[in-house]
């Protein structure tokens, strides 16, 4: 742990104070207007595979659910579409497009949060109070010492735009990412690959800060420094174990349960680490 601190640092040789750009995940790492997506996804998949009476009792496709769900959160939506349209080919159906299954989550995904993305707009919710804790000074801090910060998500990129405008952080970003139908044409890894290119920047360079193992893979392949956030996003408060030992397991650098402890982050991260 840095001291004093729930900064948990993993790795502690890594490159400081050099970072000039920073990419950030949205879903759980910025925004907590999605949380709960799961108990969407998950039941309506379980509906879906339930319709080919196989005999599974739905506690047992709920596992086989759960099991892909979990291990492709932080791709694109569709690539869990692709993979419930494998599970019913498994089991002697013929599924639909995936995109018709995405867009089909997507409509009751918008029954869950429709009422939180309505009160942010019309000024009746706070918009730090749909966000993880500290993020915004964390990105105001991150814009006063001049690092470039890019929004990178899995969610469809005019989700992404509307409620990061609904959140105010959107001044915060000099590019806003998200997923499209076209799905084989945007991915994070092509997002990260482009800023490092088109900046010319070396690995210590450039940082990433996700809740989901994509960006923190992603980061590490290019020498990056990866933050895991590993947010707890019903509560807003402490560390999410699995988020956290999954994130460890992608190669993060350091671990955080949110942005609250911003300065000695900030200080850690952008301050020359002082020579032996």
């Amino acid at each position: 742990m840095l001291t004093g601190t729930q900064i948990e640092i993993i790795h502690d040789s890594i490159e400081r104070g050099h970072i000039r750009h920073a990419l950030f995940d949205f879903d759980g790492t910025i925004s907590l207007i999605r949380e709960g997506w799961q108990q969407v996804m998950i039941p309506m998949m379980v509906d879906i595979l339930q319709e080919l009476n196989t005999g599974e009792s739905r506690a047992d496709l709920t596992a086989v659910v759960t099991e892909f769900v979990e291990r492709l959160t932080g791709k694109q939506t569709i690539y869990q579409m692709i993979e419930l349209a494998e599970e019913i080919r498994k089991r002697g159906g013929t599924p639909l497009d995936p995109l018709d299954y995405k867009h089909r989550y997507l409509d009751l995904l918008w029954e869950r949060i429709k009422d939180r993305v309505a009160a942010l707009k019309e000024g009746r919710a706070r918009p730090d109070d749909m966000m993880v804790p500290g993020a915004r000074e964390f990105l105001q801090a991150l814009h006063a010492r001049g690092v470039h910060c890019y929004l990178a998500s899995g969610t469809d990129e005019k989700y992404v735009l509307d409620e990061a405008a609904a959140l105010g952080v959107i001044r915060y970003f000099q590019g806003v990412y998200g997923a499209i139908d076209d799905y084989q044409n945007y991915s994070k890894k092509m997002v990260i690959e482009r800023i490092i290119r088109e900046n010319g920047l070396k690995g210590s360079e450039f940082a990433a800060f996700g809740d989901g193992y994509v960006e923190i893979e992603n980061a590490k392949a290019v020498g990056g420094i990866a933050i895991g956030v590993a947010s707890n996003e019903a509560t807003r408060c402490g560390i999410d174990a699995w988020k956290r030992n999954r994130l460890i397991q992608a190669g993060a650098d350091l671990i955080i349960p949110d942005f609250r402890e911003w300065q000695p982050l900030v200080a850690y991260l952008l301050d020359k680490a002082p020579s032996a």
